[in-house]
């Protein structure tokens, strides 16, 4: 699972990081939305004073479903009582009708619901903001922005807001350059609230495939357009906007002084809790997560594209998507190669999912590799994972893997046959398990039959795939919330399966025992999962006091699997540090180089690691 149809609506403000941060930066930050609307306003009317018949031009662009609403009345009150008209222009005037967007983007999602039951999938739109651009109207809009430039006799300031407006042809008609960002859960709930229509269209699909259309589409435009404008340094101001009541103004220097400051220090992102028919109590308790949440299914503390990082700004927090971040710090937070290896990207992703005394089992499931990915879906990277077992109950099992007499046939005629006739499968005469314990590792490279079982949480770590290509094979039958039953994918899960990939094999190749790495006086490093089929290494650290590691260029993703509190901090700068408590994800950028990990209380400690293999950039 790698996008979120429905998180749960909470934040948990456990996830902030301290970094120390230049005065300076702090100082530059302007928070709520009237002090920003201020802020803004009396710079464009000291443009205004400086040029007389020269109407400034502002842009606000932004991530999808970005609300510019609230700034403009707010900078219009505020420009009024200087005696300064303010002029909107909807960037939207200038894209295609409706109906030429969906010809050009819905040939690329999937319409087959034999495919595809509940239409998750698609091929990645390529062509950017410009190819919804209606020539003549692009034509058209540069010309009435150039008259608008204009202020003979009138005192004015002209605000283009909409998506894309930043795009490279358009950027020349700006004088102030505004990006509102949004994370993606914030995305997902606004979606969901019905606050967001796709691109282009008037009114809004049902809210999964208006998600679908962001994801293949509105989101992907936007992230590559944002990630140019902060790579290129190309923004004046940059502005926090989940909450558009208290928006976060900050100018493009105190950002990037800011994201700088960050990728110096262990830090944590703020995880995103969804709800599940299999999950379970573990996740929910220990993080005391609200009664209104029937369960936690999923926990996911470090999926990419799906978190947003929290940092202390003096009084204030402030709350951008980790994939920002990536965008502007990438090199130091990853290293050269990973960046260059991976498009950019950081290159794993980790999320617990916990069926701790839940109703049952995750699906039985299968992931796709890279070709079929790119095949069909025009996606980049192979969806591998992997579990690793951080509590177990009585009886929990994880699922992987055919066993080595299963007649695989029968078992697709099977799961066809649940899904058409809902007939019920007898599964573990076709799939194999382990018992679970805490400490079991699991490697589930792609096309691998795999589930965690109930009863227990694992830490899930897999590579890169963006989207979600999971194919449930069968689900015991059961209805989701709604009652409905499940869907299961056969189509795409039949195509995936490598059915030489049964116990025997298993247990030689992706079960594997503890091997140790480096050992000294009440210390160990072990790995306890590596595979040429997968290019991260998994280790775990076992220590009374302390242990000592060192980056080399490549970050690690620390977690506290057992133990209650440990600060992982620079060897050469003891001032950077954090403090995780059990079951916290820490990321140590590449460029910190030196590290130790303390334990801050009395019991024996052991930490999850995962980092890039040796020669991860040329496989």
């Amino acid at each position: 699972m790698s996008f979120m149809y429905n998180p749960f609506p909470y934040d948990d403000p456990r996830a902030v990081n301290r970094p120390q941060l230049p005065a300076e930066a702090v100082g530059a930050v302007v928070s709520g939305t009237l002090e920003a609307a201020r802020s803004l306003a009396a710079e464009l009317a000291a443009r205004l004073e400086a040029a007389p018949g020269k109407s400034p031009v502002a842009a606000f662009d932004g991530y999808a479903t970005a609300d510019w609403s609230r700034m403009i009345n707010l900078l219009s009150q505020q420009l009024l009582q200087r005696g300064i008209a303010l002029e909107a222009v909807d960037f939207r005037e200038v894209l295609k009708t409706e109906e030429e967007i969906h010809a050009l983007i819905d040939p690329l999602l999937e319409w087959d619901r034999e495919k595809d039951p509940t239409l998750l999938y698609g091929r990645i739109f390529r062509g950017g903001y410009e190819a919804l651009l209606d020539e003549s109207r692009a034509a058209g809009f540069r010309t009435r922005i150039a008259g608008l430039r204009s202020s003979e006799g009138t005192r004015r300031v002209v605000v283009v807001y909409g998506s894309g407006c930043l795009m490279p042809r358009m950027r020349d008609l700006y004088d102030v350059r505004c990006y509102f960002d949004v994370t993606p859960k914030e995305s997902i709930l606004r979606i969901r609230r019905g606050e967001y229509a796709n691109l282009g269209d008037r009114t809004a699909r049902p809210a999964n495939q208006v998600i679908r259309r962001c994801y293949y589409a509105d989101f992907e435009m936007a992230v590559h357009l944002r990630g140019e404008l902060l790579r290129e340094g190309l923004l004046d101001y940059y502005l926090c906007s989940d909450h558009p009541d208290r928006l976060e103004l900050i100018p493009r220097k105190a950002l990037e002084q800011i994201f700088a400051a960050l990728a110096l220090y262990p830090f944590r992102c703020k995880p995103v809790y969804l709800e599940g028919v299999w999950g379970g109590t573990y996740v929910k308790k220990l993080r005391n997560l609200p009664d209104t949440m029937r369960n936690c299914a999923w926990v996911f503390d470090l999926i990419p594209m799906e978190v947003s990082v929290v940092v202390e700004a003096g009084s204030e927090r402030l709350e951008f998507p980790f994939f920002t971040f990536v965008q502007r710090e990438g090199e130091a937070l990853m290293g050269a190669k990973c960046v260059e290896k991976f498009g950019g990207y950081f290159p794993i992703r980790f999320n617990y999912d916990d069926s701790y005394h839940s109703t049952g089992n995750m699906s039985i499931q299968v992931h796709s590799g890279a070709q079929y990915n790119h095949d069909h879906f025009d996606e980049l990277g192979r969806q591998d994972e992997s579990y690793y077992v951080v509590v177990a109950g009585h009886h929990a099992r994880t699922f992987i893997g055919f066993r080595d007499d299963a007649d695989i046939d029968a078992f697709i005629r099977d799961i066809k046959l649940a899904d058409k006739e809902y007939k019920p499968v007898d599964y573990l005469k076709y799939v194999s398990y382990e018992d679970s314990k805490p400490g079991l590792q699991v490697m589930i490279p792609a096309g691998t039959v795999h589930s965690s079982g109930r009863n227990q949480v694992v830490l899930e770590i897999g590579s890169l795939t963006i989207g979600s290509y999971t194919y449930k094979l069968y689900d015991y039958l059961r209805p989701d919330f709604d009652g409905k039953p499940r869907p299961i994918h056969t189509w795409h899960g039949e195509r995936n399966l490598v059915r030489e990939r049964r116990t025997s094999w298993v247990r030689q190749n992706i079960v594997q025992q503890p091997r140790e790495v480096r050992s000294g006086e009440g210390w160990a490093e072990y790995i306890v999962g590596e595979h040429d089929l997968l290019y991260f290494t998994l280790r775990r650290l076992e220590f009374e006091r302390s242990i000592e590691d060192d980056t080399r260029g490549r970050f690690h993703v620390l977690t506290l699997v057992d133990g209650e509190r440990v600060r992982i901090r620079s060897l050469d700068h003891p001032e950077r540090f954090f403090d995780a408590e059990y079951m916290d994800m820490v990321v140590v950028p590449a460029d910190m180089g030196r590290y130790v990990i303390e334990n801050l209380r009395a019991e024996p400690i052991c930490v999850h690691k995962t980092m890039l293999k040796d020669g991860f950039d040329r496989e």
